[in-house]
């Protein structure tokens, strides 16, 4: 059922529609050299295939996953020779170019630049982490999108009727129910749905009707397009954690189960959990890093599907707990000047003296133990003499961040007291 005319592919209306760039160029028959991105199913192979009919130039099918770079230099070399002999331009289609290691997609370079080969590669990993910078700049990225469940169902719907290529010599009928299932099921690709109507076509006698019930046997568990390795596996942990960040209980959720079903490690996602426990809630509510550590534990202590609660109820309490990131940033800033100033020294009052020589040279001279002082906080400063008066953390008004804050404005200003005080006890030596 692979489409053979630009006007038979359905979907990717922004690419081959009327007046589209892509569909210009190929029925001008002036395609560059260009790197199809999108996920399965979606036309990559397609596109090539519409290519090779329309263009004069020799085509040229390539698998990086069953062919070596050995083959690659046999067909560039094969097309230097054609084009000096005949002057017939060679279109050379790498499928999964993103198999390629950096070095062997650099062998493309000089045979695109000179003009030896039209180079398209299809891929459904990221170019801008897959594809070599050089060889990029020298290409055209056209990005593919999975197709609308609309457009999956016509593709099956064709394929009821078509006698050559289809189920129509079968004489069979679909419900509207199984087929909007079957587009649904299909994540937006046409090779998936395909698949399940074929199957779900033998589940039927001839001149039957695909039924519901046939749909859902053929479909049995519907994996998730999800590759942990891959671009998918950073967007889908993007996503969870701008829900949480966001409040959104409801798509932090989401976006769990999608990991969780598309075999994500749990783990992975407990770690990540604890970080947003201190990146984006900190201290509006400390106690979503205990959520979030005893959740880690709880799965490694349960496993998977009883643990899998553990890390849902985490989600859903970060997700619904006061945010700040005021000691992100604030951590951040101190940093900053502890590289700013390595060498600088503590000050006398706070050092430690454990040995005679070290009082004698001032250790410790001078410090205030401050529990003995009213409020539990002495008048003396911490930083050093250069950084005296710095604020690296700034509580905001989220949460127990309010109190927080209150205390240590407080505590600022005693500690920014001249004038010398008086403990509300007698002073020890607590150093």
């Amino acid at each position: 059922m692979r489409p053979r005319s630009v006007d038979e592919l359905l979907g990717q209306p922004e690419l081959v529609g009327e007046g589209a760039a892509l569909r210009e160029l190929i029925e001008r028959d002036r395609v560059p050299s260009l790197i199809l991105w999108g996920p399965p199913g979606c036309g990559k192979t397609t596109l090539a295939g519409i290519v090779a009919r329309r263009t004069g130039a020799r085509f040229e099918p390539f698998s990086a996953v069953t062919e070596g770079i050995a083959r690659v230099r046999e067909l560039i070399d094969q097309a230097g020779e054609r084009k000096r002999a005949t002057g017939q331009e060679t279109i050379l289609f790498v499928d999964e170019i993103h198999r390629f290691n950096k070095s062997q997609q650099d062998a493309f370079l000089p045979h695109v630049e000179s003009g030896t080969i039209t180079l398209i590669g299809a891929t459904t990993e990221n170019p801008s982490f897959e594809v070599v910078g050089p060889l990029l700049s020298r290409t055209r990225v056209f990005v593919l999108k999975p197709l609308e469940a609309e457009s999956v169902a016509e593709l099956l719907r064709r394929a009821m009727k078509d006698r050559d290529r289809g189920l129509g010599e079968r004489g069979l009928s679909i419900d509207p129910e199984a087929l909007k299932r079957l587009a649904e099921s299909a994540d937006g690709d046409a090779r998936r749905a395909l698949n399940a109507l074929e199957t779900a076509a033998h589940l039927a006698p001839d001149g039957g009707a695909i039924g519901l019930a046939n749909v859902e046997a053929a479909l049995q568990h519907r994996f998730a397009r999800y590759d942990k390795s891959g671009e998918e596996h950073y967007n889908l942990i993007s996503a969870l954690h701008k829900s949480v960040r966001g409040s959104d209980a409801d798509g932090a959720l989401y976006w769990l189960a999608r990991m969780l079903e598309g075999g994500e490690d749990p783990m992975y996602i407990a770690r990540r959990m604890v970080r947003m426990s201190v990146e984006d809630i900190g201290m509006a509510d400390p106690r979503a890093l205990h959520v979030a550590v005893a959740a880690r534990d709880a799965y490694h202590f349960l496993g998977s599907p009883e643990g899998d609660l553990a890390l849902a109820e985490a989600c859903a309490y970060l997700a619904a707990a006061p945010k700040s990131n005021r000691l992100y940033t604030g951590f951040s800033e101190a940093r900053r000047a502890a590289r700013e100033t390595p060498a600088e020294p503590v000050p006398l009052h706070i050092r430690n003296a454990p040995t005679r020589l070290m009082k004698d040279l001032g250790y410790g001279d001078g410090y205030r133990y401050d529990p003995d002082w009213e409020g539990g906080v002495a008048p003396q400063t911490y930083l050093p003499e250069v950084l005296a008066g710095r604020q690296f953390y700034r509580p905001g008004d989220t949460g127990e961040e309010t109190g927080i804050g209150r205390r240590l404005a407080r505590a600022r200003d005693v500690r920014s007291a001249q004038q010398d005080g008086t403990p509300s006890g007698e002073e020890e030596n607590h150093g």
